[in-house]
């Protein structure tokens, strides 16, 4: 599965992963970052840890890596 991270963060900082295809709520494609494929969106989350530290699944497309 293809992920990227959104480049623009929440509204508490969090800059969510979220899987190429399928999602609900994507982020623009400008602020798409793409994380390149991946066996699950914890794999996905620590890509894009080398980016920003503070990183999160989205609720609607990687659940079990989103925390509240």
């Amino acid at each position: 599965m293809r992920y990227y991270v959104n480049t623009q963060a929440q509204y508490n900082g969090d800059h969510e992963v979220h899987q190429a295809t399928g999602c609900p709520t994507p982020a623009a494609a400008q602020h798409q970052k793409d994380l390149g494929d991946h066996p699950n969106c914890q794999s996905a989350v620590r890509a894009a840890k080398q980016y920003y530290t503070q990183t999160n699944g989205c609720a609607h497309c990687s659940p079990t890596c989103h925390t509240q």
